[in-house]
């Protein structure tokens, strides 16, 4: 089951300084998972697996409370083909990065 999610982790913190290391904590944890991912201004997309796409969300919020966040808000958009056929990172963005 494919899919591509996209998700932008917001920190519940006093600075924009402590948002941006708990967000980079949180984009090295999707970085070691291995999966294809691209890191916008705003969300990073990462696809693969469904289920296992599910299990990274959940880890997202736990990555950021676990580096200091007392509370994080977090926006999920979930593409998802049972069959496959999701349209690709490189798809999406490539023509745009040339």
């Amino acid at each position: 089951m494919q899919a591509n999610v996209a998700i932008q982790v917001l920190p519940h913190v006093n600075s924009d300084e402590e948002v941006i290391r708990i967000v980079d904590e949180v984009i090295a944890y999707i970085k070691s998972t291995g999966l294809n991912y691209y890191v916008g201004p705003s969300e990073t997309a990462i696809e693969g697996d469904y289920d296992q796409l599910m299990e990274i969300v959940k880890n997202c919020q736990l990555v950021a409370v676990k580096a200091g966040a007392p509370k994080v808000s977090a926006y999920v958009k979930i593409s998802f083909a049972p069959d496959g056929g999701v349209l690709t990172i490189e798809k999406k963005v490539t023509k745009h990065h040339q």
